[in-house]
């Protein structure tokens, strides 16, 4: 005799993903969004938003609309920043984005295989492995979450958090505070 182990009557759920809106794989195109505009200058009497930007082609420009905020996503592709971003995500595998031209807040890298480089940036957070970060002048903070990360800082770091193994970090103008848990990591 069996206790305990008897199927329970109920509904059965199956939940399917949304439908794919074109036929060609949305993953591998990658993409420049930010969140949709404010309403109208006839809506709120004042200057119209900038439009958003719309999919980037590889190696395309795209531009980051005065301190707004800006996704770049897709694989194995490179794309191009200019403008003014109070923040950049970057997320897929296999990018490469040039924001040398850009003037970056907040950027947050996650996926595997990605490499950035950027003129300088207020804050960065890396989530993944075998990503690079190169910045020719000055980060603020930066949070590494991953294993053989390599970044290259022109400038000064102002404090660091590594979490992983194999990373390897350096800022010309000196490192403030660092925290470093993993093993095989070189900070200097």
């Amino acid at each position: 005799m069996l206790a305990g182990c008897s199927a329970a009557p109920g509904p059965l759920i199956t939940r399917l993903p949304p439908p794919a809106t074109s036929a060609s794989p949305t993953a591998a195109t990658p993409s420049f969004t930010r969140p949709p505009s404010s309403p109208s200058p006839t809506e709120q009497g004042s200057p119209p938003a900038p439009a958003p930007p719309a999919t980037s082609p590889d190696g395309a420009a795209s531009i980051c609309a005065e301190g707004g905020s800006a996704s770049v996503s897709g694989a194995e592709k490179t794309v191009r920043v200019e403008g003014t971003c109070a923040e950049l995500s970057v997320s897929g595998s296999a990018l490469t984005v040039d924001a040398s031209n850009a003037t970056i807040g907040s950027l947050v890298m996650s996926g595997d295989r990605i490499r950035v480089t950027t003129a300088s940036a207020d804050t960065v957070i890396i989530q993944g492995n075998d990503t690079a970060l190169t910045t020719a002048g000055a980060i603020g903070r930066l949070e590494i979450s991953g294993d053989r990360a390599t970044v290259t800082i022109g400038g000064r770091l102002d404090s660091v958090l590594v979490r992983g193994q194999d990373s390897t970090l350096t800022a010309t103008g000196g490192i403030g505070d660092s925290t470093i848990e993993g093993r095989g990591n070189s900070v200097g």
